[in-house]
Parts: C-alpha cells; structure tokens; sequence
C-alpha cells in the first residue's frame, strides 16, 4: 500500500491501481477497519475506486504520526473477517421523459432501446464509490456493450432518481443537479436521505441489481416511498 498527503488534514491510502474485484474487497476490509477501529485523530473515511481518503485533525496528530499509527492498524486487515456484501434491487422506468438519451445510447450502440434496457437489467453491478453530489454512486460492471460517451453540452438540471450512463459506468443521480450522463430511466427509490443516520442508501461495495417497471408501477412507488421516509 501506498501513502500519499491529500492535503494538511487528509492522507490517502492507495490499494492497487485497478479497479477490480480483489482491490474492491481490500478497500471494504480497510474501511471496515478504520469504522470499528477509529483513531482518536480520525474524522472520516471515505473509500473510492482503489484508494482511501482518511481525514484527520491536525490538532490532534501530525502527517507523520497517521501514516505511522496507520501503517500499524492495516497489519490487521489479513485478520479482518470478510464485509457482508449487500445486493439492493433498484427499479427503473425507462425511456419517456424519465429517460430522454435511451434512444441516443441504443442507436450509438447499434441496439433497439429494449435490448439496452434488457441488457442494462441484465448484469449485477458493483458500487465503487460515493461522490460528485450527496449520496451519488459510481456504479462499475456496465457491459461495454451499452457504454456511451458524455454529453458535450450538460444539462443544467437533472431530476433525482435519474438513471444514467458514463462511458462504461452507470449511476443514479440522488438530487437535483447539474450533469452530462446520459439519462436512460428513473428509479422510484430515494437514495439520499438526509433526515437519516446515514444519509446515503448506496455504500461502496454493494452489489446493484436493476429492474424495469411500468410508469404507473413507477408513480405507485414512489408515492409510497416518498410517505415511508417524509
């Protein structure tokens, strides 16, 4: 493992320099580690594609003395029990006004817009990382098959919930905001939570499962979503 400043308050830890499925257990294992082990300078952290950001006060400890006291912790992540690994099913209407660029992806590809949704619901994902925006997961194991490029010009507003693709990368916008994926469905789940605990639905690690549902399954659900957590 490599150690590197991310700033005067921050250290990263890189795992590997690939994203794959051994560098993703050892980066659940640590920040399991960190989670049940805090240091006392330890203020989060945040696991991503391949590293770690841990973020400390430097009232409290110097660089030296973190990398120093993490070096020591990580010697027990060999000892560290496997992290159970979630698998949450998310719904998806597609295409209509919740997924404006499902033609765009299909045509890119050479497809009919349900062979993308078929094979978009068809594969099981892995989140890598939360980021961009509260509660937004980078979602990795997209067949290449349906990868599509950015948009040039990104729209200013995109809807929460909104199902999107990124190159080989699929992943949900949690809130309103700005963003150049291109949008293929909706899902009826809210994946950012504030009034919660842990505000985020999504963790990294978990195991992503989607599924197409109607228009009028969509609004049912979320209905009933939206009174369970208001």
């Amino acid at each position: 493992m490599n150690f590197s400043p991310l700033s005067d308050q921050a250290i990263v830890i890189e795992v590997g320099t690939e994203i794959n499925d051994d560098t993703q257990s050892q980066v659940k294992r640590i920040a399991a580690l960190l989670e049940a082990h805090p240091p006392a300078w330890m203020i989060e952290a945040i696991p991503a594609f391949t590293t770690i950001a841990v973020f400390y006060s430097p009232v409290i400890a110097t660089y030296d003395t973190v990398q120093k006291e993490l070096e020591e912790l990580l010697t027990k992540t060999s000892e560290a029990s496997d992290v159970e690994t979630r698998t949450i099913e998310i719904p998806v209407c597609y295409g209509g006004e919740f997924g404006p660029d499902l033609e765009f992806v299909a045509e890119h590809n050479g497809l009919t817009p349900e062979e993308v949704i078929t094979i978009h619901t068809g594969g099981t994902y892995t989140v890598h990382m939360i980021g961009f925006a509260p509660g937004f997961p980078f979602i990795g194991g997209m067949s290449e098959k349906i990868a599509a490029p950015r948009r040039s010009s990104p729209r200013l507003r995109i809807p929460e919930r909104t199902v999107g693709i990124a190159g080989k990368q699929t992943g949900v916008y949690p809130i309103e905001t700005p963003g150049g994926w291109q949008l293929i469905g909706r899902t009826p789940i809210r994946l950012f939570r504030p009034e919660q605990d842990v505000p985020s639905l999504l963790r990294a690690g978990d195991q992503i499962v989607f599924r197409k549902i109607s228009e009028s399954e969509y609004h049912a659900w979320k209905d009933e979503d939206d009174v369970e957590n208001s």
